[in-house]
C-alpha cells in the first residue's frame, strides 16, 4: 500500500494538515487500512525531504500545513499512470500456510482449508452488506458522494479478493482428493493390505469389507476424505 502516493494525492486538492490528511485517506478507503499520526507525519517528513511537498504555513488554529509541489504532482501523475507490479506478488499468509501444512506432523490440511473457508465467506458476507449500506447512501443523498464512491470501490474490490480465496480453497481441497485417490491406485494392493501413506501425510487403513469403488480417478474417492464443500454464490456486483 502506497501511502506516500494516497498523501500526495490528498494534498493535490489542497494544503492539508497530518491529522486531517489521516481523516480524509480514512475516509476514502473506509478504514480499511488505518493509519496512526506517526505514520502519517513520518511520511510527510520524508516527502518534504525529497521536494514533494513544501510546508504552506498555518491554519487558523495552528496546525502547519503541507502542500504539494511541481514535483509531487510529475511524481502523482507517474504512479497513476504506471500499472501496479504483479510480477512480485507480496508474501501472502495463507498461500504460506498451505504450503507448510502439507505433510506437517500433527496438522490436517484440510481442517486448516475448512477452518478458512469459514472464515473468508462471514468476511465475504459482511464486506456484502456493508457495500449494501454504501449504495443506500449514495441513492439517498445523505453520503458525501466523492468519499462514499472511493469506499465503494474499496469494498468491491474486497469482496471480489474473498471470492476468489474461497473458490481457491475449493479448488485446493479437491485437488488433494485427487491426489489422495491417485496415490492408493498407484500404490497397489500391498498398499490397501496394509495401509498407506497419502501425499498430505495421512497414513490411511481401508476397513474389513471395505472395496474401492470402480471407475475414473475422480471416483475412488477414499471415505476418510471429505468431499469439497460448495462455496457460497458470487454476491452480486
Amino acid at each position: 500500500m502506497s501511502i506516500r502516493h494516497g498523501l500526495l494525492a490528498l494534498l493535490e486538492h489542497g494544503p492539508r494538515y497530518g491529522s486531517q490528511l489521516r481523516t480524509e485517506f480514512e475516509s476514502r478507503t473506509g478504514s480499511t487500512w488505518p493509519l496512526n499520526v506517526g505514520q502519517v507525519y513520518t511520511t510527510l517528513s520524508r516527502l518534504e525531504r525529497d521536494g514533494l511537498i513544501e510546508q504552506g504555513g498555518e491554519d487558523e488554529a495552528g496546525h502547519a500545513l503541507y502542500a504539494i509541489t511541481d514535483t509531487g504532482r510529475e511524481e502523482l501523475r507517474a504512479w497513476f499512470e504506471k500499472p501496479v507490479d504483479r510480477t512480485s506478488p507480496a508474501r501472502d499468509e495463507l498461500a504460506i500456510k498451505l504450503a507448510m501444512a502439507v505433510g506437517a506432523p500433527g496438522v490436517d490440511i484440510r481442517d486448516v482449508i475448512q477452518s478458512q473457508r469459514r472464515h473468508t465467506i462471514k468476511a465475504m458476507q459482511d464486506y456484502t452488506r456493508l457495500k449494501a449500506q454504501a449504495i443506500t447512501a449514495l441513492e439517498s443523498g445523505t453520503a458525501r458522494e466523492r468519499d462514499d464512491v472511493a469506499w465503494l470501490l474499496v469494498l468491491e474490490q474486497l469482496i471480489f479478493q474473498t471470492e476468489a480465496e474461497a473458490r481457491w480453497l475449493d479448488h485446493c481441497e479437491a485437488r488433494l482428493i485427487r491426489l489422495s485417490a491417485t496415490h492408493h491406485r498407484s500404490a497397489g494392493p500391498a498398499a490397501h493390505a496394509g495401509g498407506t501413506t497419502t501425499p498430505t501425510g495421512h497414513t490411511t487403513t481401508p476397513a474389513a469389507g471395505t472395496t474401492t469403488p470402480a471407475g475414473g480417478a475422480d471416483r475412488a474417492v477414499p471415505p476418510h476424505v471429505p468431499q469439497p464443500s460448495r462455496v457460497a454464490p458470487r454476491p452480486g456486483a
